[in-house]
């Protein structure tokens, strides 16, 4: 059943593919906070006419190698949305099978990654994602070692402007608006949210202080209880730490991990989730309030497409709403009475550009002021340097 599942929910990402617009994020966006200097041998690139240093690739002369840190059948989690955007490129842009190599590595297996991306290359992959944060310096290792080779790698800071880039997006609007959701289906006002890492990584932390403004824009008495794994995939410690949170009286679970026990567990304790990475409605009908969701194929697609057609210039890729790469799935029908309506009204805000999420003056869980009034926070900040939790939230030790 759960492989029926699986490829139902390609055939609908698939009918549902958007493209995408690129836009380049500097060094500087990077550098700050991120415990890596940029040299100028591994600064970003801005200047999209710049001569391209890697040569386009026919069609049929492509071959494509993924990494994933668990493997994209067992469930709905983030190895398995990739595996969705992979196999929503293939099919738009007429790939074959033999064309994608697929490779599973724990991206804290320094050896293994190496190995694997040898393989790869060895194989005669020509175009490689590493789908995760952990894969990110030796994947700028082996872009060096093989300029001929193009490699992308998701989240993390790192890129050389040729051979190398970085991509991932605004999730943090959709974390937003699952936020809306979580704060007004909460009757305990006690929320759970599974966090994979701590307040030093800058794209969890956003993701918990965005869900957290979303939940107090509606409901100004609710706490965020986040538990920490301290492990992008672990299902041990997922569901150690979903099952801490829903014996506190957490009533709606959240997530930023690879597993569902969030969602499951909620279930099974009779109280609500908000799925992320995939539409998670399929595992947990009874409980899922909504998803926080990829569309991954939408940049696959469009890198791909430019190696095809020679005009890839090497620039990162930081996408969101307007661009289809994130967004939330439908709500559940036993939602609260005025949920979708919160919900489209502040949709309409991100997209109108009134509500950037992190506007004005925001207040952390120790008292300190972030912003000021009539500002926004930008890029830079926003993927390097969110290392504080916003003023509802408590982290459970």
């Amino acid at each position: 059943m759960k492989k029926i599942a699986y490829f139902i929910a390609i055939l609908f990402l698939i009918s549902n593919m958007t493209g995408c617009k690129r836009e380049t994020v500097t060094p500087d966006d990077y550098a700050t906070n991120s415990g890596y200097e940029i040299s100028e041998e591994n600064s970003v690139n801005t200047n999209i006419t710049q001569a391209n240093t890697t040569q386009d690739i026919n069609k049929e002369n492509i071959k494509v190698g993924v990494l994933f840190i668990s493997d994209p059948a067992e469930g709905s989690g983030y190895s398995y949305t990739h595996d969705l955007g992979i196999l929503g490129m293939q099919d738009n842009l007429g790939l074959s099978d033999q064309q994608i190599e697929r490779k599973i590595v724990n991206d804290t297996d320094t050896e293994g990654t190496r190995a694997a991306i040898e393989e790869f290359v060895a194989d005669g992959c020509n175009v490689i994602f590493a789908t995760s944060w952990g894969y990110m310096e030796v994947t700028a290792e082996m872009a060096e070692k093989y300029p001929d080779v193009y490699f992308s790698h998701g989240t993390g800071y790192m890129s050389n402007g040729k051979n190398f880039n970085n991509y991932f997006g605004r999730i943090y609007q959709a974390r937003y608006l699952s936020g809306i959701v979580a704060g007004m289906n909460t009757t305990s006002n006690k929320i759970g949210y599974v966090a994979a890492q701590d307040s030093s990584n800058s794209e969890v932390t956003g993701g918990i202080d965005a869900f957290a403004i979303g939940v107090a824009s509606v409901n100004p008495n609710a706490k965020i209880y986040v538990a920490v794994t301290n492990s992008w995939y672990d299902a041990e410690k997922e569901k150690a730490a979903s099952i801490k949170l829903l014996d506190m009286g957490c009533d709606v679970m959240a997530q930023h991990c690879d597993t569902f026990y969030p969602m499951t567990l909620a279930q099974e304790y009779g109280v609500y989730g908000i799925g992320y990475n995939s539409d998670m409605s399929k595992e947990i009908p009874k409980a899922c309030l909504c998803s926080v969701i990829w569309n991954w194929s939408a940049y696959y697609t469009d890198a791909l497409d430019s190696i095809i057609k020679g005009t890839w210039n090497g620039e990162n890729y930081y996408g969101g709403i307007n661009e289809g790469l994130i967004g939330i799935t439908d709500l559940a029908s036993f939602c609260a009475a005025g949920t979708q309506e919160k919900v489209s009204e502040a949709m309409a805000a991100i997209l109108n550009g009134s509500n950037n999420v992190f506007d004005g003056e925001m207040r952390t869980n120790t008292g300190k002021i972030i912003g000021s009034a009539g500002t926004t926070l930008d890029d830079a900040t926003i993927t390097g340097a969110m290392n504080w939790y916003y003023e509802n939230v408590v982290v459970v030790e």
